[in-house]
Formats: C-alpha cells, sequence, structure tokens
C-alpha cells in the first residue's frame, strides 16, 4: 500500500510540471483533463505527506528511547504515544481517501417524492419534503427544476419529480431512497390525535448520452392537454408529453413547460435516468448477498427514517441516528444526517475490502 501511495505522489508531482507546460496550458481539453486529476490526487497526497512525515518522527523518538537520560526517554515515550494516535488517525483517512469512489457521485439527481399511506397528510407531507430537499440544494447553491408535479387538493403533493443540478449532488442525495414516516396531529383532526403517514423518495442519478443508449424505435411519445394550475397558455394547448420505452414499458411525463418540445427533452431526460436506475438496481440486487450490512441506496420498500413532530424528533434507522432538532432539519439542515450515513457506508466498506495498517 505505501508503494501504491508512492506512485499516486509521483503522478502528482508529474501533474504538477504538466499544468506549468505551456504546451499542456493551449490544448484546453487536456489540461482541463489534467486539473481534474489533479484535483482528485489533492485529497490523497497532503495526507500522505503528513503520514510520512509523522512516520518519520516516530523513527526519532525511537531513537531517543536509547538516551542514558532518564527524563529524554520519558519525553520521548510521551511523545511516541502521541504520534501513533496521529499515524492511526492518517491510517483511518488514507483507507476511507483510497476506497474507489463511485463514479455517480457528481452527478445531478432525478428527484421522486410520492405521497403513500395516510390520504391527504401524506400529500402535505410530501409538499414539506420537497421544501426541505430544496431548502438543502439552495444552501449548497445547486439548482432546483420541476419537471412533473400533482399538487394534492389538500396542499403538498400526490407526486412530483424534480431535476437537481450541482457538483457532488447524487453523492448528497444517494442515501434518501426510501420510506419516510411522519407522525403528527393533521391540522385537520379535531380530536388531537397522532396520525402515521409515509411518503416514498427514489434518488435517481441523470442520465447523460454516454451512460445509456436508447433506440429512437423504442420511444412512444403522446402529446395531451396540461392539467392543474398554470400560466394561460398551459392548460389550452396539448403542451404536455408522455413518453414511454416499450420493450421495458418505463413512462416519464412532463407539462411544467409551455413549449412541448422543452416538455418532451425533460420527459426523455427522466425516462433514460429510470431506465439507467433500474439497470443499476438489478446489478446491486445481484450483489446484494456480499453487502447485507451495508447502508442501502435503492430500497424504496424499506422505512429509512421517522419524523415526529410531538417530540421534535427524527430518527434514520439505518443507522440508529435520533436527533432533537426536527425544526431546522425541515429547513433543510441534513447536512449531518448525510455526513452520518456516509461515515457509516465508509465505515463497512473498509471492514469489506482489504484496508492499509
Amino acid at each position: 500500500m505505501i508503494e501504491k501511495l508512492k506512485g499516486i505522489e509521483e503522478r502528482y508531482v508529474k501533474l504538477e510540471h504538466l499544468l506549468s507546460d505551456p504546451e499542456v496550458i493551449k490544448d484546453q481539453t487536456k489540461y482541463q483533463k489534467y486539473v481534474k486529476e489533479h484535483g482528485e490526487l489533492n485529497r490523497i497526497v497532503p495526507v500522505f505527506r503528513t503520514y510520512e512525515q509523522v512516520q518519520s518522527q516516530l523513527e526519532e523518538a525511537q531513537d531517543l528511547l536509547k538516551d542514558p537520560d532518564a527524563e529524554i526517554r520519558g519525553m520521548a515515550r510521551d511523545e511516541i504515544v502521541s504520534l501513533e494516535k496521529q499515524a492511526e488517525t492518517l491510517i483511518s483517512k488514507l483507507n476511507v481517501l483510497l476506497m474507489p469512489r463511485d463514479p455517480r457521485d457528481d452527478k445531478n439527481v432525478i428527484l421522486e417524492i410520492r405521497a403513500g399511506t395516510g390520504g391527504e397528510e401524506a400529500g402535505i407531507f410530501a409538499g414539506d419534503l420537497f421544501r426541505m430537499y430544496s431548502r438543502y440544494a439552495e444552501n449548497k447553491n445547486w439548482t432546483v427544476e420541476v419537471i412533473e408535479k400533482n399538487d394534492s387538493s389538500a396542499g403538498g403533493f400526490k407526486e412530483i419529480v424534480s431535476l437537481i443540478q450541482g457538483k457532488g449532488v447524487f453523492g448528497a442525495f444517494k442515501y434518501e431512497s426510501g420510506t419516510h414516516r411522519v407522525q403528527r396531529v393533521p391540522e385537520t383532526e379535531t380530536q388531537g390525535r397522532i396520525h402515521t403517514s409515509a411518503v416514498t423518495v427514489a434518488v435517481l442519478p441523470e442520465a447523460e448520452d454516454i451512460d445509456i443508449e436508447i433506440n429512437p424505435a423504442d420511444i412512444k411519445v403522446d402529446v395531451f392537454r396540461a392539467s392543474g394550475p398554470g400560466g394561460q397558455s398551459v392548460n389550452t394547448t396539448d403542451s404536455a408529453v408522455r413518453v414511454t420505452h416499450v420493450p421495458t414499458g418505463v413512462v416519464a411525463t412532463c407539462q411544467d413547460e409551455k413549449s412541448q418540445h422543452k416538455n418532451k427533452a425533460k420527459a426523455l431526460g427522466v425516462l433514460k435516468s429510470r431506465i439507467l436506475d433500474a439497470r443499476m438496481r438489478e446489478e446491486d440486487a445481484k450483489r446484494a448477498a456480499d453487502r447485507k450490512g451495508q447502508v442501502g441506496t435503492g430500497d424504496r420498500s424499506g422505512r429509512i427514517r421517522t419524523y415526529n413532530f410531538p417530540q421534535g424528533r427524527m430518527t434514520d434507522h439505518r443507522i440508529g441516528l435520533t436527533l432533537y432538532k426536527l425544526d431546522s432539519i425541515m429547513e433543510g439542515d441534513i447536512q449531518t444526517i448525510i455526513d452520518e450515513l456516509k461515515t457509516v457506508h465508509q465505515a463497512r466498506a473498509l471492514q469489506e475490502n482489504h484496508t492499509f495498517a
């Protein structure tokens, strides 16, 4: 493993020289490729260099254990304890950094939220979750674009599909897929009884042309008149589009835009992402026996989280995390949850793979 890290450091140094080469700078395609690679290695090399410094200091301290002066030997022992702790922390960090990165982490996301059991209250909570995710995205300077929505009569949505764009979106959202349960007293409840409702969330990495190819002959396109609130022309022209992938039966709809062409483009984007997601989940299922302890990223039937409003509590059942700050969570303060999920996932993945020690 040390040899691997030294090889990474050598490549890092070479990239620094390449990025200052006038010939490389002229070729922007090559230059941007090297910039990206340098950025990736820059996560690892400084940590490795610090580790090497600590190891060097450890060797020096161990040499001092041979000193005839008892006080110096005592100081050396104290320093060795401190340096060994530092080395252990750095090893753990290097193990995580050397784990293969999910190539999908930097992709945009198709976020699908659907009301489940609980009637109108489920629709209201679907709206609350969409607002929570939108607030989080806004705080990260990501953009949120609604593609399809079906409003609920009591407020919120029966379903809403959106595109979230930005750097690292899928990496942040990929553990959100599953059933989200809410426990609270609905506004319509006169007896003050707590109701339990559920909403399902699906997170799909946005498919690109290089990810999936679809034969145009396999696509069926239908146009129809949009329904629900909107601009004057939204409900008076056949601008809404439904696309169907005939071989799989996968369907996507978009009626958010006034332009039929724009709606078709958006619907095709969602369709590709759904087909790609189905293929990835098939592959994940084949490997499921080897990953029994891993935090799930695609199981939409399992209850993953409970939001208990009377107690102000959020519990993520996969990792046993409970936070008593539900008000701020519903305002988009979910970074702690995301970080904890990532940490547990990384720890479990490290147990399954060979690690550097």
